[in-house]
C-alpha cells in the first residue's frame, strides 16, 4: 500500500483513514455492500486492506479490491479454518503469491481460544505460511488470540520483514516483542470499552508509531453496537477515542496511523 496510492473518493480536507482490517467478502454485508463502503468514504475511511481467511475465498477478496481505488489484499490461511483445508493448499497459496499483486500472507496466525482448535494442525499452517512469506518477500497479517507467545516463537525463527498483529490483545512485554520484530499492532473496536483496561492503556501509550486503525468488521463491534455488525466507516470514531486516549489532535492521530500502514505493507 503505497503512500502514494490513490486515496479514492476522499475530498480536500477530508481524513484519508486506512482500514487495516476488513472482512468486506463476509455474508454479513452481501445486502448492502455498496452501501457499507459509501458510508466508510463519508467517514472518511477511503482505502481498505482486505484479507483472505481460506484458499475459497482468495479470488473474492482480490476482486473486492481491485474495485475499490487504493485497496488492497492478503492471501493466507486462518487458523480457524485450518480443519477444512487441505495441505495441499499451501501450494495453491504459493502459486497465487506468484501472481505478485497481494500486499501481504493473512489472514494467519494461532487461536487459543476457541475450544475446537487444532493446535497442532493449526500450527503447521502457520509455519508454512511463514516460509511462504519469508520466500515472496511479503509482511504478514496475523490472527493472534491467546497465542502471542506462540506466534512469537515462530517469527523469531522466520525473521520475517514484518506486518501487522491485528486485533492486539497482549501484554506490554509482548507488543514490545512484536514491535521489536517489526510489526504494527492494530487497534480498533475492543479499545471503545471502558472496562478493556489493558487494551487502553496500551493503546494510549505504546509508541504511535507501531499502531494502525482497524474495524476487523463485521466482527469485533463497539461499544455503541455491542450487539450490532461492526462497519468500516467505524474507524472513524476509532480514530477519535485513540486519539483522545492520547491526547492529540485526530487529523494528527490520522495521519500517522496510515503512514505506519503504508509503511508496513509496501515498505
Amino acid at each position: 500500500m503505497s503512500a502514494a496510492a490513490e486515496t479514492s473518493e476522499a475530498k480536500p480536507g477530508q481524513l484519508a483513514l486506512i482500514d487495516t482490517h476488513l472482512h468486506l467478502d463476509a455474508a454479513e454485508f452481501d445486502a448492502d455492500r455498496e452501501h457499507v463502503i459509501a458510508r466508510a468514504r463519508a467517514a472518511g475511511v477511503t482505502r481498505f486492506v482486505l484479507p483472505a481467511v481460506e484458499v475459497s475465498n482468495f479470488e473474492t477478496v482480490r476482486s473486492l479490491a481491485r474495485s475499490l481505488p487504493g485497496s488492497v489484499f492478503a492471501l493466507g490461511i486462518h487458523p480457524l479454518y485450518v480443519n477444512r483445508a487441505q495441505e495441499s493448499d499451501i501450494e495453491v497459496l504459493r502459486a497465487q503469491l506468484s501472481q505478485g499483486d497481494a500486499c501481504a500472507v493473512g489472514e494467519i496466525g494461532l487461536d487459543g481460544f476457541e475450544p475446537d482448535g487444532d493446535p497442532e494442525r493449526q500450527e503447521w499452517f502457520f509455519n508454512a505460511q511463514l516460509k511462504l512469506a519469508r520466500e515472496f518477500d511479503l509482511p504478514v497479517i496475523l490472527h493472534v488470540r491467546r497465542a502471542q507467545d506462540r506466534v512469537l516463537k515462530y517469527l523469531r525463527r522466520h525473521k520475517l520483514r514484518g506486518g501487522i498483529a491485528h486485533a492486539f490483545n497482549g501484554s506490554r512485554q509482548q507488543a514490545q516483542a512484536f514491535i521489536d520484530l517489526g510489526f504494527k499492532l492494530g487497534f480498533g473496536g475492543a479499545m471503545t470499552y471502558s472496562g478493556s483496561t489493558r487494551i487502553r492503556e496500551l493503546a494510549a501509550t505504546l509508541p504511535l508509531e507501531s499502531i494502525v486503525l482497524e474495524s476487523d468488521a463485521p466482527d469485533i463491534p463497539p461499544a455503541w453496537l455491542p450487539q450490532g455488525r461492526n462497519e468500516p466507516a467505524e474507524v472513524r470514531r476509532f480514530a477519535e477515542v485513540l486519539a483522545e486516549l492520547r491526547g492529540l489532535e485526530t487529523t494528527v492521530l490520522v495521519a500517522r496511523t496510515s503512514a505506519n500502514a503504508c509503511e508496513v505493507l509496501n515498505p
